[in-house]
């Protein structure tokens, strides 16, 4: 069969590469892809944002199944177009990814489906969030309400940082009409982890837990990124928490979807936060997490097809899913001032220390081709991926393999899993 997965980052590129393992995949392509993806898959000149051209394409090549990477693409209801033309497509319609587009609707489906969440308020104005902030309790967090790159999030300590966040969000629009509409959330304490769930609109199947590391400097200091690195399993997400998410968040979150007419088919992504009342949702998003997939997706034992083909079909609980008994780590190599500015266009090396190597992986992010040599195209690089037998040697791996590769300007985040060297 031939398979087109759309989008261009480390998340694409880790799908690509699962794809490639399945025995029924005979020809990939990726639009627009990047220059690592190039090796394993055919890359298309088409934007992820232009959907007619895509399922032209589609049509044209006689594609078997399109996957789509990106929140982007199926916040805009690509699948949409997809299924018009008669087109097999993995990923949420446009008004199920709404779950990820509006933080404001999330919030407000939780609420009314009784799923643990923090409290909030969702304000449309900023005069009405500087009103609310006078009488706030703090640290208190702002999020923009729309799609932000991973960005709109601002963690606030006090109500001067708070008034300045509102600001930034909704006066000056740093996050573009992302900002339009904002949620005023109370600021939960504990550990954080990253769920992904396979969805077929009835049946939910977790995949194996992670936890991301989003904040640009060691010691979770510094402006939120796309996520610097990331590790799974997390030590912390255990058998009994597990089963107390399937009941009250995960299998609940699909059937208020299903309720609400918005059948969710797909990567249900649940960022949770364990406090001290038990698990509660930090965020949903739509399709696979980046970084994330890097660690999850070399784990998965299945093949990928047979689980997106039942997810489509709406056959999911015919799908055993299963993942190695081993660990990975994945740490991302970032061009230096990201996620701010950054220079483009320095020569990668050391990527041929990888070939053949196995346990190690590097999925290409931002990269290109210039004159048959790879350069760094974006802010986010490469993620350097290892696995290992537990968490520790997984890391140590990963780590190891950073040391392999230069490329000026090159930076990482140097404890990436340093919680759980304490375990």
């Amino acid at each position: 069969m031939k398979v087109l997965v759309v989008g261009s980052g480390g998340r694409e590129h880790v799908i690509a590469w699962k794809i490639s393992q399945s025995p029924k995949v005979d020809k990939i392509y990726c639009a627009p892809g990047n220059a690592g993806i190039g090796e394993i898959a055919q890359c298309v000149n088409i934007g992820a944002m232009e959907f007619d051209k895509l399922a032209d394409f589609a049509k044209e090549n006689e594609i078997d199944l399109t996957v789509v990477g990106m929140d982007d693409p199926l916040v805009g209801g690509i699948v949409d177009v997809f299924e018009k033309r008669g087109l097999r497509v993995f990923g949420p319609r446009k008004n199920a990814a709404i779950l990820e587009g509006s933080k404001a609707f999330s919030k407000e489906l939780m609420k009314k489906y009784n799923i643990p969440t923090a409290g909030y308020t969702t304000v449309t104005s900023a005069d009405e969030a500087y009103e609310y902030l006078k009488s706030a309790k703090f640290p208190i967090v702002l999020k923009a309400d729309g799609l932000a790159l991973g960005k709109g999030v601002l963690i606030c300590n006090t109500l001067e940082e708070a008034n300045e966040g509102v600001k930034t969000i909704m006066q000056d629009k740093q996050f573009g009409s992302a900002g339009d509409k904002m949620v005023i959330e109370e600021f939960m304490t504990g550990r954080e982890v990253s769920v992904l769930c396979f969805c077929d609109g009835t049946h939910i199947v977790p995949m194996t837990s992670a936890q991301d590391h989003k904040r640009a400097q060691d010691g979770d200091k510094g402006l939120n990124t796309g996520g610097m690195g990331t590790f799974s399993p997390s030590p912390f997400y255990t058998d009994e928490i597990d089963e107390f998410c399937k009941k009250n968040i995960y299998q609940p979150s699909i059937d208020a979807m299903k309720a609400e007419g918005r059948d969710f088919v797909g990567v249900m992504f649940f960022g949770l936060m364990l406090t001290q009342d038990g698990p509660k949702v930090l965020e949903y998003n739509a399709r696979f997490g980046d970084p994330e997939a890097q660690v999850v997706l070399v784990r998965m034992e299945n093949d990928i097809i047979d689980v997106f083909e039942a997810c489509v079909d709406g056959k999911l609980d015919e799908i055993d899913l299963k993942f190695a008994d081993n660990a990975a780590v994945c740490v991302v190599l970032a061009s230096g001032g990201y996620p701010v500015s950054y220079e483009k266009g320095f020569e990668i090396r050391g990527l041929d220390s990888f070939k053949d190597k196995d346990g190690y992986y590097v999925f290409h992010a931002g990269t290109a081709l210039k004159d048959g040599k790879f350069v760094t195209n974006g802010g986010r690089v490469l993620g350097v991926t290892a696995v290992g037998d537990d968490l520790k040697k997984a890391r140590a791996n990963a780590y190891e393999a950073t040391k392999l590769i230069d490329f000026e300007k090159k930076y990482m985040r140097n404890d990436i899993g340093k919680a759980i060297m304490d375990i």
